[in-house]
């Protein structure tokens, strides 16, 4: 989808820092000349194919407040057409609003390379994206992340979320809404609304987000547009389909309009990298490492194969600095597949019996789909604890049975070693992931003489995931003698591996140790009604009420293989007798993986004989139950009512204009959260209800003191509800893989709440053109934190028995009474300052002559910091630091070209480095986070003739790194690429 932008107002890559520097410095040396510019003319355009303003203002007016009275266009007003013309009205709309607002409209299919919607929003300033299989799946809005946002489709609140890689987020159980879900031809509005509004229904700490999909009133007349596209990705070396089509035609001479448009891709995805699941010491994992340099480490009972194994102390040799020192969990390589589909329709019927009357029904389709397959080759004993038994001794006992035969250790950190009695796994995962959403709204206004005008809309939302086969099987070998793996530094992103004495190709070499089978959901439904009153006795002043009712239904799942007998029973290392005496060679295959040649698990030919989704097979082994995994279990319902008054005016005093408006709104929620425990081996519901409300003032003031030359302050009272998942009033116990956790909700906790301030200077001072700063402080003073604490289970703070641990680990090797567990649950508390600044800027150089007359760029830059508390489970702060997901620096740069007949884009986008976890999972770390990215794309476009044209995309073109880290050390956590894509098209309107 083409996008015309109304912009307002730890890094490891020199090339990120110099690139954003250089975007900073772009709009310094415009800065000087603010106050000398001479005012431009008042911009219109002719672009058919653009959204108008005037029909922008009816799609939205059946709800939002009548905009004041703006000055009316001059008689010699400037015509520009084409994407500069859309770049115009997308100003002319900013300007328009009194409160702080950015928007897009789309223009042209092409014009922007985004491969979904979020691609176009980050386009916006203070707008920066979070990324799932080499696209963006959420946003955060200056420095406030994905929870913080909230997104309202044709003026109605909603919600959709998707499933992803388990770096990636996993299941999304939260309020963050996945962009991902939608194609960007979808749409052809957006604003991002960066202050409160009174009018405007509470819910967001960082932004209103508005998509508006195509209306028939938007078109003047018949319109239809067709377009096609194939992309090729160089890594996975395939090419995919990708195509868009909308019909649209008003009838009965301007009174009935009618409009459909459906947009279809299909795309195939290699992800492959690095990854270590985190870093943590051999303290972690007691005992810790046998011996190092044939020093043993471990007391008597641990050689012995008893109970009571520890490690010595004083630890002798060099067992001390080793066993403190940080390793990876599991040093492993990976390789994901995404073969995903996404298809999206809309349908729009539009009324307007007289010009008092307007009614809308907007109708909206999505379903993304698709299949993924994870391939790993690992260590897994690095991080299995528990002294070694005469039965597991041989087999699968782990860090207690592993010599360190040599090491290099850097600032605490073993980046490099060699090892005898390593064991190895090879994995093989299979998803099958859906996300269907559908909207239906109703929405319409009716004037009564020349004053007075109700609006209303009334609608329906649903989206349901389902993941439906999350499979995972696992191969062991163990202790294998010579193994060693190589990071280079501590901070190092290309590990080389040795494999020792293991046969990696060998079937007779593998034992068949894991079936994970795992079934997972999440529904998010709306229903919604709103009204409001327009009152406007003058053309300078009017007064906006209304009322909303809303309710909001939460529910989640996940089911794994149980024992109904135990239903908290690990049963994923219980593998049935027939299984096991089955030849392993008839369910695996030899693979490649990153240069690595080894015997795999197939898990298509494994399905085929064992019929993983038949819960009668093999004795019920393949059963599921909710009993492994009951945090994931739960309902939340949530019944919302508010209502607003709000004023607003628009009055010159000479040649100084002075508007804005100033309200209140007032919201009653209450919410009712369900989910379970298992008393006396039963599984157990439990509903806990809760209620608050809040009164939410704000005001928006513009002050116009010379023409084209706006000063805007906001001030109001803001609220975010809790994520979804944390107010579960149930408690789950995670063994899977390398995970010992224990997670519990809290269904008491209260909003997200803060005092927002915003002062923006803006002026645009040539037709098309802006340069603008803006200041915004938020002070939070109710926040909430997962709070953490690490022990052996019986320290849990839940008070949860100890049998629920034994029955939970099972016979997994690791997991036991002395095995350190993570204990996590979320409260309220203090929050701090988040502060920041955006500085943008926006022109078409038509004043150079040649070709240069035919450029133009958009940058904009954006800095925020924060000064967040973090607290332990016992209340102390053991961190002051920036809000999680929050970017100190983001940047957006483009520069264009566009004539008669070509068009062409070369667009930046960069996002410093943001931390994911404070404090950090494992004992010694601080911090887990996400370094900077810079995405590089491009987009060209040639027009045959007025009804045809040729297109051509390149995105990500410097093949940039998902790259996640652990602590301040900068150590590896995720190190993956997708690499770059192509896309060459063929677009045709008549």
């Amino acid at each position: 989808m083409n996008w015309a932008i109304g912009n307002r107002g730890g890094n490891r890559a020199q090339l990120k820092r110099t690139s954003a520097l250089w975007i900073v410095a772009a709009t310094l040396p415009v800065t000087p000349a603010l106050a000398q510019q001479q005012a431009g003319p008042a911009v219109t355009s002719t672009d058919a194919t653009a959204i108008t303003a005037a029909a922008t203002a009816d799609a939205a007016a059946a709800v939002q407040p009548a905009a004041t009275p703006a000055p009316a266009a001059s008689a010699n007003a400037i015509v520009i057409t084409g994407f500069r013309g859309s770049l115009a009205k997308a100003l002319n709309m900013k300007r328009n609003e009194n409160a702080s607002t950015d928007s897009i409209l789309a223009e042209d299919i092409g014009k922007f390379p985004d491969l979904n919607l979020s691609e176009s929003i980050q386009r916006i300033p203070g707008v920066a994206l979070q990324r799932d299989g080499g696209e963006g799946r959420q946003i955060t809005v200056r420095g406030l992340g994905p929870q913080f946002t909230r997104v309202r489709i044709n003026g109605m609140e909603a919600l959709t979320t998707a499933g992803g890689a388990d770096a990636s987020g996993g299941t999304n159980r939260s309020r963050s809404f996945d962009f991902n879900v939608f194609a960007s031809d979808l749409f052809n509005a957006i604003t991002v609304r960066k202050t409160a509004e009174a009018s405007v229904e509470e819910g967001s700490l960082g932004a209103t987000v508005d998509l508006r999909t195509a209306r028939p009133f938007d078109y003047h007349g018949f319109t239809m547009t067709a377009s096609a596209q194939a992309d090729y990705n160089d890594l996975n070396k395939k090419a995919t389909p990708r195509g868009a089509f909308l019909i649209s035609n008003i009838f009965a001479d301007g009174k009935f309009g009618a409009l459909f448009s459906v947009a279809y891709t299909k795309r195939k995805l290699l992800e492959e990298g690095p990854s270590t699941v985190r870093w943590a010491p051999a303290t972690s994992f007691a005992p810790g490492f046998q011996s190092v340099g044939g020093v043993l480490c471990q007391n008597a009972a641990a050689n012995n194969n008893q109970s009571g194994a520890a490690a010595l102390n004083p630890a002798p040799g060099d067992c001390g600095i080793v066993n403190a020192a940080q390793h990876p969990r599991f040093p492993r390589q990976d390789w994901y597949y995404d073969d995903q589909q996404r298809l999206g329709m809309t349908a729009s019927l539009q009324f307007r019996p007289t010009d008092q009357t307007l009614i809308s029904l907007d109708a909206l389709y999505a379903d993304f789909k698709g299949t993924r397959e994870e391939r790993y080759l690992e260590a897994p004993s690095f991080s299995v604890g528990g002294g070694c038994s005469a039965a597991n001794r041989n087999t699968s006992c782990g860090i207690a049975d592993t010599d360190v035969v040599n090491y290099k250790i850097q600032n605490g950190v073993m980046y490099s070693g060699t090892f005898n009695d390593v064991d190895l796994r090879v994995e093989n995962r299979f998803d099958r992931l859906d996300t269907k959403f559908k909207q239906l709204t109703l929405e319409g206004s009716q004037k009564f003489g020349n004053h007075v005008t109700l609006s209303f809309l009334g609608g329906h939302s649903s989206s349901k995931h389902r993941n439906p086969v999350q499979n995972t099987l696992t191969f062991d070998q163990y202790n294998v003698d010579n193994y060693s793996y190589d990071y280079g530094s501590p901070d190092g992103r290309n590990p080389v591996f040795n494999f020792g004495t293991a046969n990696l190709t060998n079937p007779g070499s593998w034992v068949l140790s894991q079936i994970r089978l795992r079934a997972a959901t999440a529904d998010n439904t709306y229903d919604n009604i709103q009204a409001a009153l327009n009152w406007s006795p003058s053309e300078e002043f009017q007064i906006d009420a209304g009322g909303e009712w809303k309710k909001y239904k939460f529910v989640t799942t996940e089911l794994r293989r149980q024992n109904p007998a135990s239903p908290s029973t690990n049963q994923e290392t219980v593998i049935p007798g027939a299984i096991a005496a089955t030849p392993i060679s008839q369910f695996g295959h030899v693979i490649n993986l990153a240069g690595y040649t080894f015997f795999a698990p197939d898990y298509a030919a494994a399905d085929a004989q064992l019929h993983f989704g038949d819960p009668t097979a093999f004795g019920g082994a393949f059963a599921l139950g909710p009993g492994p995994a009951l945090g994931n279990n739960a309902t939340v319902g949530e019944r919302d009512e508010g209502g607003f008054i709000q004023g607003s005016w628009h009055h010159e005093f000479g040649d100084v204009t002075f508007r804005g408006n100033v309200g209140v709104r007032y919201v009653d929620t209450r919410t009712s959260s369900t989910g379970f425990a298992i008393v006396n081996n039963a599984i157990n519901q439990i509903t806990v209800d809760s209620s608050y409300h809040d009164w939410l003032p704000s005001a928006n003031l513009v002050l116009e003191p010379f023409r084209n030359f706006d000063i805007r302050f906001a001030a109001a009272k803001v609220m975010s509800r809790p994520s979804l998942g944390s107010l579960n009033p149930g408690a789950t116990i995670n063994v899977s893989g390398a995970n010992r956790t224990v997670s519990g909700g809290n269904p008491f906790l209260q909003p997200f709440r803060a005092k927002s301030y915003d002062l923006a200077f803006e002026y645009y001072f040539q037709p098309g053109a802006l340069l603008s700063v803006a200041f915004f402080k938020k002070d939070v003073s109710s926040f909430i934190t997962t709070l953490q604490s690490r022990g052996t289970f019986d320290t849990n703070p839940f008070g949860l028995p100890t049998s629920l641990m034994t029955a939970a680990c099972g016979t997994l090797s690791g997991c036991d009474a002395t095995t350190i567990f993570t204990f996590s649950s979320p409260a309220n508390t203090p929050g701090g300052p988040v502060e920041g600044f955006e500085v943008n800027y926006q022109q078409p150089f038509k004043f150079l002559a040649g070709f240069l007359h035919n450029t133009g760029v958009l940058l904009n830059y954006t800095g925020v910091r924060s000064k967040i508390k973090y607290l332990n489970a016992q209340g102390a702060v053991v961190a002051i630091n920036d809000l999680t997901q929050l970017s100190r620096r983001s940047a957006n740069a483009t520069l264009y070209y566009e004539d008669k007949r070509l068009s062409a884009r070369v667009s930046a986008a960069y996002r410093s480095g943001y931390l994911t976890q404070i404090p950090a999972s494992e004992a010694g770390n601080d911090v887990q986070g996400t370094n900077s990215t810079l995405n590089i794309d491009t987009s060209i476009q040639y027009t045959v003739n007025p009804h045809l044209k040729l297109t051509f995309e390149g995105i990500n073109l410097t093949d940039e790194f998902q790259d996640q880290y652990v602590d301040s050390r900068d150590m590896l956590s995720v190190y993956h690429h997708t690499g770059r894509e192509y896309l060459f098209g063929i677009r045709y309107t008549y």
